[in-house]
């Protein structure tokens, strides 16, 4: 016996079998039992979703021998007949065959003649968007007043190309794209029963690159199992996709987060050797990202599709929340915008560009700098996470961790009414964006009355320009309510920057907050009690 391929022997013969598309089948199924059947019906949504199947279900229980329901019986002449392909009542057209008015019109000639065999005469127009407007001038009457054996079911990935007289005459179901979740655990119940040796990593592989179609996944699995010898193991599987695998990825997560431009462009270069798509190096960058935020926030939500656990953990202990958000959004952007680039390489390279030159100084190489003011406020911290016991709660942003520390200082050392500080004046700045972002990141060398000398580091270099040196000083002057000259190097200078100081603030108070609990009698006792351990990742400052 020949070889059935997976997408023809797992085609659904029941609204039971179905994965997905509950909102067309409980609409289908209500209509079905309680005998509410519209004439013709539209099933819309892009390639392997299910219209076609759906459509032949339906046929099937509007002419099972059993009686019309929502359960053919699937053992009756009809039902064999109609899951075989040669139902006589059950007329299959492909509309972008007949596009001429000629064909429909000698298709439709037939509809007043009763059915052969079945309940109904059911008309299947496949692809039907393809038909010229003269076929649709010659369906729209029969569609509209057809005769109350005749049923349509019409199935088109493009409805926005149909007539509006046309749609108002369907009842329409949109289809959606089936989630990859969805469509692996479908995978790995077709290869359980069909005793495949199976890695869970290789079908999560291919439930992404069938982007939302059941049908595109059969095939995949088919394709995988065949260049797997008859095992679909993730290695196979990203060679057969041209995918890349993901300790690249992990690779050029550690150089971002390391700020380490070297590192990060030899990972470029090994990668180029595969000749990959580098819409997909940006789509398994965007991925694992979208797992490492998951993970950072709720630690619990880790799965087995998902990679290295251990791998993972440890770079969300390195990489900052912030940081996360900011690369995923680069990393999209990216991805948009790469058909535009001259070479797909150049694109995937300045993507990985800007992430670095918009990445906050880290800092965390830095000695803590605390002056008296500024260590009262962690022991203010300190005394309130150690009386909240066990209690936690969202971390403060680093801006209002500022603000914190600024009053707090007021209240021991009377303060100006106009800040000196450059921690102070950069917040009060009348700038924003890209502007805001970079002057976060200058360090002050040196001040004077009209005179302001700044140090950004090289590898924030593509966020200055001319313009946004003149736009500073501009916003100084306003602020300061005097003509104020700057200078701005892009060089490598010993100091803290504001966006180094708040990220080295919340860094203490994290510290603070830890030990609180660490040393707090009543977690000791539960930790001596039931032996138990405290998640780092769940322990936060609250104020």
């Amino acid at each position: 016996m020949s070889y059935q391929v997976l997408a023809r022997k797992w085609r659904p013969r029941n609204f039971d079998e179905l994965v997905g598309q509950e909102h067309v089948l409980k609409a289908l199924v209500h209509a079905l039992d309680h005998d509410r059947l519209h004439h013709a019906f539209l099933f819309t949504g892009t390639r392997g979703v299910g219209k076609t199947t759906i459509a032949r279900i339906l046929a099937k229980s509007l002419n099972c021998e059993t009686g019309v329901s929502s359960s053919p019986c699937g053992q009756c002449s009809t039902c064999k007949e109609i899951d075989e392909g040669r139902f006589v009542d059950l007329i299959e057209v492909d509309a972008a065959s007949r596009t001429k008015v000629d064909e429909t019109r000698d298709l439709l000639d037939n509809v007043q003649y009763a059915p052969t065999r079945g309940r109904y005469k059911v008309y299947l127009i496949d692809e039907v968007h393809m038909f010229s407007n003269s076929s649709f001038n010659a369906l729209l009457k029969t569609l509209e007043e057809p005769p109350p054996h005749v049923k349509f079911l019409l199935a088109t990935t493009d409805p926005q190309k149909l007539p509006v007289t046309i749609l108002s005459r369907c009842l329409q179901f949109n289809l959606r794209r089936l989630p990859a979740d969805l469509i692996q655990n479908h995978l790995s119940h077709i290869v359980t029963q069909e005793g495949v040796e199976t890695e869970l990593a290789g079908l999560d592989r291919l439930s992404r690159a069938a982007d939302g179609s059941m049908r595109d996944a059969l095939s995949l699995l088919d394709q995988g199992i065949a260049f797997g010898g008859g095992k679909v193991l993730e290695a196979d599987v990203t060679s057969m996709l041209g995918s890349i695998e993901k300790d690249h990825v992990y690779r050029l997560l550690d150089a971002l987060t390391a700020a380490d431009a070297a590192q990060l462009f030899a990972v470029v270069n090994e990668l180029a050797q595969q000749a990959p798509d580098y819409s997909d190096v940006l789509a398994e960058l965007i991925t694992t990202l979208h797992y490492l935020a998951l993970i950072q926030q709720v630690p619990e939500a880790w799965d087995e599709h998902m990679g290295d656990q251990t791998r993972l953990t440890e770079m969300t202990q390195k990489i900052s929340a912030v940081n996360l958000q900011l690369f995923y959004q680069i990393a999209l952007k990216g991805r948009r915008d790469l058909p535009l680039s001259p070479e797909p390489r150049t694109g995937l390279e300045m993507t990985l560009l800007r992430m670095l030159a918009f990445k906050p100084a880290d800092s965390v190489d830095q000695k803590p700098l605390l002056t008296t003011e500024k260590k009262t406020v962690v022991e203010a911290n300190n005394s309130q996470q150690t009386n909240s016991a066990v209690k936690t709660a969202s971390m403060t942003p680093p801006e209002t961790a500022q603000a914190q520390s600024a009053t707090a200082t007021t209240t021991i050392v009377t303060a100006p009414k106009k800040a000196t500080e450059w921690h102070e004046i950069v917040p009060e700045l009348n700038i924003s964006g890209a502007l805001q972002q970079a002057v976060a990141n200058c360090v002050l060398v040196k001040q004077t009355a009209d005179f302001y000398q700044l140090a950004l580091a090289p590898t924030s270099a593509p966020l200055w320009t001319k313009g946004r040196e003149e736009s500073l000083a501009g916003a100084l002057s306003e602020y300061l309510g005097r003509p104020i000259k700057l200078q701005v190097e892009l060089k490598e200078v010993d100091g803290e920057s504001p966006a180094a100081r708040d990220l080295r603030i919340q860094a203490e108070r994290q510290l603070a907050a830890q030990t609180a609990i660490e040393n707090d009698p009543n977690v000791q006792s539960l930790i001596e009690a039931f032996d138990a351990k405290i998640q780092p990742n769940s322990v936060e400052p609250i104020d």
